[in-house]
């Protein structure tokens, strides 16, 4: 099913989906290095690959090849993707044979890109397979070991807690929570996103009228938003502390992973790209996309 950008918790539902069951195959060797390739389209019931009517085919060395209607688009990053190095590659389309081309004009044009020969699709560690309502990420069991566990993430949220981060205005200790369900409303931090001010909820400086907020630690006027730790492990491009927020959603992550996410352009529509928080699909606002946050902590 498509993607819901902002659903936190997974009950979004859409009814009509833009993804076909046989949008692709992904295909592995048995031997080492376990190589995977990803192709356009898949099998249907009588093992023949399904492409649409409107699909744009042709014959090439004496065997049709072809792309899906609304394309497999595939973008490997540049550099490691682990290791806080990485940057955001080109996207490409892959066909039915496998063959890498330059985007069409439109996401269902009728005229095919131009052949990419220095391009593959062989799949690498944090590439990206956008199937036009969801967008993948591929990581490597290598590069999976690079990345933080799920309870080194767990150890960061609670080193930002054990400082006692506290509110300016409710002068309550804010506690930074491990799901966004879980916590009361005096504990739980926001953020203000325009400065990274996190503070508690308080009426101090709210504009009934715009809901924008008056920081009261700078005084800068912006949106607030609840602090909520991105703990997917497979997202992080690297094991630092967890001081920045994507901006509007407020999932916290490192500097590095939210500043390479904030600089990935995910398709969007027929030949739009844009932005977005890698953990709930929400596109990112302003510029640059995020905000470093700054805790009033170890105060004892």
């Amino acid at each position: 099913m498509d993607t819901v950008p902002g659903d936190k918790t997974g009950e979004g539902k859409v009814t009509q989906s833009t993804i076909s069951r046989f949008a692709c195959r992904i295909l592995i060797h048995r031997n080492p290095n376990y190589t995977a390739r990803v192709y356009a389209a898949g099998f249907d019931s009588s093992r023949n690959i399904f492409l649409g009517e409107k699909a744009t085919k042709w014959q090439q060395n004496g065997e049709i090849d072809g792309l899906t209607t609304n394309g497999i688009l595939i973008m490997h990053p540049r550099n490691t993707f682990c290791g806080g190095m990485s940057e955001p590659g080109i996207w490409r389309e892959v066909s039915v044979g496998g063959g890498v081309y330059a985007l069409r004009e439109s996401r269902s044009a009728p005229q095919k890109g131009l052949k990419i020969d220095e391009d593959t699709n062989i799949l690498q560690d944090g590439t990206l397979i956008d199937l036009c309502g969801a967008t993948l990420l591929w990581r490597s069991a290598e590069g999976l070991s690079k990345s933080p566990t799920k309870h080194l993430l767990e150890e960061k949220i609670d080193e930002l807690n054990a400082g006692r981060p506290q509110c300016p205005v409710g002068l309550n200790t804010l506690v930074i929570p491990r799901k966004s369900t879980l916590l009361s409303s005096d504990k739980q931090p926001y953020v203000y996103l325009i400065c990274g001010h996190v503070q508690g909820l308080h009426d101090w400086g709210q504009d009934k009228e715009s809901n924008a907020r008056t920081c009261p630690m700078c005084l800068k006027v912006g949106p607030i938003v609840k602090l909520t730790m991105g703990i997917e492990p497979s997202f992080y491009v690297d094991c630092g502390p967890p001081n920045f927020a994507f901006n509007p959603c407020g999932h916290m992550a490192t500097e590095r992973t939210v500043k390479y996410w904030a600089s990935v352009p995910i398709p969007h529509g027929t030949n739009g790209f844009h932005a977005a928080c890698p953990f709930c699909a929400t596109p990112l606002s302003g510029t640059p996309g995020y905000a470093r946050l700054i805790f009033q902590d170890h105060v004892d």
